[in-house]
């Protein structure tokens, strides 16, 4: 049921211009993402086929070091523009099913929701006379989390 969402032709659409819109740059397999069209136009059959059988691979991340302001760097994992491609199908699908559960209060990497967001509800509640604002990151928390027990809860 959930892949033939993800396999929607509406789903695939919305998921090509997003990729396209965000532009990017290419991962391990150097392919930029103008040329994403003619690549899923010969190779779709073949992807379609292991997504449905549940044996597609995503390519390996190309690592890149951000410097940060502060001398240290952030790690970035840059996906090839296929995986993008899949990725974005995937995540329309699962922010309609898991965003509606998510807190009132969380902003972080939601769609439409932005720290300027947040930090507008935090003086509104100053306003209201409260004095404390708590602000939590889950920094590093993708990289820490048990990966199969979260796969199980999200199964």
């Amino acid at each position: 049921m959930l892949m033939e969402l993800i396999l929607s032709r509406e789903n695939l659409i919305a998921a090509f211009k997003r990729v396209v819109q965000n532009k990017g740059s290419h991962g391990v397999d150097g392919m930029s993402v103008k040329d994403l069209r003619r690549h899923l136009y010969e190779n779709w059959d073949s992807i379609q086929q292991s997504l449905r059988e549940g044996t597609y691979k995503p390519s390996p991340v190309r690592r890149v070091e951000i410097p940060k302001p502060n001398g240290g760097v952030r790690l970035l994992g840059i996906p090839t523009v296929t995986d993008r491609f899949i990725q974005q199908a995937i995540a329309q699908v699962l922010t309609k099913i898991f965003d509606p559960t998510f807190s009132n209060h969380s902003y972080g990497f939601r769609p439409g929701r932005k720290g300027h967001d947040a930090v507008r509800e935090a003086k509104g509640y100053i306003k209201e006379g409260y004095r404390w604002v708590v602000d939590i990151d889950l920094e590093k928390f993708f990289d820490k989390v048990n990966h199969d027990k979260l796969m199980g809860i999200l199964a």
